[in-house]
């Protein structure tokens, strides 16, 4: 099989991008689109703030290991994960097992300046948490990433760069 017919899993922070940007490749490639932290709530019928209010954040990891678990059987599809996956090696690993791993990453400052922090339940302690949050994942999304890419704020040029990407990696 041609690495172009692999999934592409977008890994990153909360807020660098993911879901936009995962969006519109899929639009542009006419594929489908997954957004994991979506899958979990529609599967749960409840958002993920209240997921980690009610059960905390042990119980949300098993739920998206699950979802992992599906999701990576999944063919051709563009798939953003949610900012945490990285935590457990064995998500990884099947993710990698018909993806290609893209990263984006995007400074903290950035991040801070564009999203609501309060709407998301690890960062609802304030941007210093985002800080340590990126401490502690950065070389997790290094060590399992395919491909690096820098989010300086314009979209359509991420975008394009994955884009590119996609091509090269179909047509090895």
């Amino acid at each position: 099989m041609k690495r172009g017919n692999k999934n592409i899993i977008i890994i990153g922070m909360p807020g660098c991008g993911k879901t936009t940007i995962g969006k519109l490749i899929a639009d542009k490639l006419n594929r489908e689109f997954c957004d994991v932290d979506g899958y979990i709530e529609k599967k749960e019928g409840r958002s993920i703030p209240d997921i980690f209010r009610d059960h905390g954040e042990g119980y949300f990891r098993n739920l998206e290991k699950s979802a992992v678990e599906e999701v990576s059987k999944y063919t051709e599809c563009i798939i953003s994960s949610g900012g945490g996956v990285v935590k457990l090696s064995s998500n990884m690993e099947l993710l990698r097992k018909n993806g290609i791993i893209i990263f984006i990453n995007r400074t903290v400052d950035d991040i801070i300046s564009d999203i609501e922090i309060e709407g998301r339940p690890l960062l609802k302690n304030g941007k210093e948490r985002l800080y340590k949050l990126y401490a502690e994942r950065i070389e997790l999304y290094r060590k399992y990433c395919d491909y690096e890419i820098k989010n300086r704020g314009c979209i359509d040029e991420v975008v394009n760069e994955i884009l590119d990407i996609i091509q090269t990696e179909g047509s090895s």
